[in-house]
């Protein structure tokens, strides 16, 4: 029996026999695991970055981010529902009576005006001259007076409709308001322009944003 020794083993082996033996290749199985699992990372790390490119894209966003950059949405919207001309509601003109004095030195003004509130929806209340407080002193378009819980709900409303009427509570009881013409009045502003300011006065305030960032 010969002593063979296959070319390339450099004397590593020795093998008996006439045969040499079959050799078997290195298992790559760890090379295998290593490869399928570096391609699930892949496909996943790519699918997150298509659903966060949509996100980009479309405006969306997570809760957690929508937390993040507006905390406070939730509330934040409910005030802008909630918020008219300080948080109260302005009442329309049915629900508003009003005495219309005269302190001026012209005849029939006070009736002449009260007549056109009225066809504005206005309820009328006592028409005549102004009392010795205010009969010839009121230099400007007028004055509206009421209750200190009229100055963010009725009286702007009546305000609205006298251009440059100084406004302001006397501490009265009742919510009748009063409007005192004075020396400085030339009608009543136009209807709608009234309505116009009125809207302003009732419209939701709304937070403005930076420029050119993305709001909540």
């Amino acid at each position: 029996m010969s002593m063979l020794t296959p070319p390339g083993m450099g004397g590593k082996y020795r093998i008996t026999g006439t045969k040499y033996p079959r050799m078997r290749r290195p298992r790559r199985r760890g090379r295998l695991v290593a490869a399928v699992l570096a391609s699930v990372c892949t496909l996943g790390l790519l699918g997150w970055g298509t659903l966060e490119l949509i996100d980009v894209f479309s405006g969306g966003g997570s809760t957690a981010d929508a937390a993040k950059r507006c905390p406070a949405k939730g509330k934040t919207d409910a005030a802008r529902a909630a918020t008219a001309h300080g948080g109260k509601v302005l009442p329309p003109p049915g629900r508003i009576t009003v005495n219309v004095f005269n302190a001026t030195a012209r005849t029939g003004l006070a009736k002449d005006t009260a007549d056109q509130l009225k066809k504005r929806g206005f309820k009328i209340g006592d028409v005549g001259n102004a009392g010795a407080d205010y009969d010839k002193k009121v230099k400007g378009a007028g004055v509206v007076l009421g209750p200190t819980s009229a100055i963010d709900t009725s009286l702007p409303v009546l305000g609205a409709q006298v251009a440059g009427a100084e406004q302001r509570p006397d501490g009265r009881k009742g919510a009748t308001l009063d409007l005192i013409l004075g020396d400085g009045f030339k009608g009543l502003v136009k209807p709608a322009d009234a309505n116009k300011a009125v809207a302003a006065l009732s419209a939701p305030v709304t937070a403005v944003g930076s420029p050119g960032k993305k709001g909540c």
